[in-house]
């Protein structure tokens, strides 16, 4: 691969964006047991920009920890530290910061496009995404509750009401409850994502949950964060906002708990902490889309 497209496609992170169809299948699933029937078209559109919207934060990120030094000093691993891509190439790391404004401004045509057919409503949620990939690396590392609660709120409320709402027009209980467990697996994705990184993050004055609290804390952070995820689906079925089908996503729970308990013994030994950083990565592609499905069933059909 030439240096120039390992510039391009390295901070897109693409092994990572199976994440953003998982989370928004479920603002579909929600649209459709709410009765509306699906506009193929504007679903892949929405889609392409919530790619876009991923692949920005994570081209933004990329070349702002490249810029701060930050990629140098962290520990490589299939998860966290940096893709390597920039550190390899510094004198096209340029074109990791048009590849982060270029996709954000995919995004933001996109939802310019669903404000001129679904109405203004979606404006205060798009608003909100935007400045969550603007601000991500420069302002809310910074700060340990919004870093926690910033990525769950980029891929669970945001990401999935945002669906909701333009394929149907409107918000919902439903579509909020149901965007309550991408929240709190996204938000764990990123925190345990932090563990191996703590000292290279603090050198360059990030201040995250696992920095100003320690990796005991976080780990009971993680562990309460995963029983809302699986509690979610759970409240939502017992108020009548969701169909029993939500329930589907609980067939992650014992693989949740093995993690939580790989993650409470080897917090501080990143070498027997990595398969546990990869289950939760399972945890986190395979429970919303669960979800989905057992929603869609409830709907009748795709």
């Amino acid at each position: 691969m030439s240096s120039t497209r390992a510039a391009i496609l390295g901070p897109m992170r693409l092994n990572f964006l199976l994440l953003t169809p998982a989370c928004v299948v479920v603002g579909l699933a929600v649209s459709r047991w709410r009765g509306y029937t699906t506009d193929w078209g504007h679903f892949l559109f929405l889609l392409l920009g919530a790619v876009a919207a991923h692949i920005a934060v994570n081209a933004l990120n990329e070349y702002s920890d490249f810029r701060s030094g930050l990629d140098l000093k962290t520990i490589k691993t299939p998860f966290s530290g940096g893709t390597g891509t920039l550190p390899a190439n510094p004198d096209k790391s340029i074109f990791a910061l048009v590849t982060g404004l270029t996709a954000l401004g995919v995004t933001a045509a996109v939802g310019v496009y669903f404000l001129t057919v679904r109405g203004w409503g979606l404006l205060p949620l798009g608003l909100l995404g935007l400045l969550n990939i603007v601000t991500y690396t420069p302002k809310i590392t910074r700060n340990a509750v919004l870093c926690l609660l910033a990525p769950g709120l980029g891929f669970g409320p945001m990401m999935v009401m945002g669906t909701e709402f333009c394929l149907a027009g409107s918000y919902s209980w439903t579509g909020l409850i149901a965007s309550l467990t991408p929240f709190f697996l996204v938000s764990n994705l990123l925190l345990l994502n932090q563990f191996p990184d703590l000292e290279p993050d603090r050198s360059v004055g990030r201040r995250h949950l696992i920095i100003q609290a320690g990796l005991a804390r976080g780990v009971v952070v993680y562990g309460l964060f995963l029983v809302g995820a699986y509690a979610a689906p759970v409240i939502g079925w017992l108020a009548g906002l969701l169909p029993a089908g939500a329930l589907l996503g609980l067939l992650t729970a014992p693989l949740a708990l093995q993690t939580f308990r790989g993650v409470r013994a080897h917090a501080a030994n990143i070498e027997r902490l990595l398969p546990n950083m990869g289950k939760n990565v399972v945890l986190n592609l395979a429970t919303p889309a669960l979800i989905a499905v057992g929603i869609f069933v409830l709907a009748g059909s795709v």
